[in-house]
């Protein structure tokens, strides 16, 4: 349960990595959020239910040039 105001955004959320971090560890490459989830450094997550969510980092990024 969260004891936050606002309380935070459950684990089967779609902004679930907007909960606050009640652990971190650098060091180690992880983050224990109020909801549950680990968030990895690599952007992959691993729910409370056991699922796991792949690393999400933007790789398409659009380069303009200049004309």
């Amino acid at each position: 349960m969260c004891p936050h105001e606002p309380r935070c955004p459950s684990a089967e959320a779609p902004d679930r990595e907007a909960a606050r971090t009640v652990s971190a560890h650098p060091e180690q490459g992880w983050s224990l959020l109020c909801n549950g989830v680990v968030l990895f450094e690599d952007t992959g997550e691993l729910l409370p239910s056991g699922a796991v969510i792949a690393p999400h980092r933007p790789t398409d990024v659009l380069v303009q040039s200049a004309a």
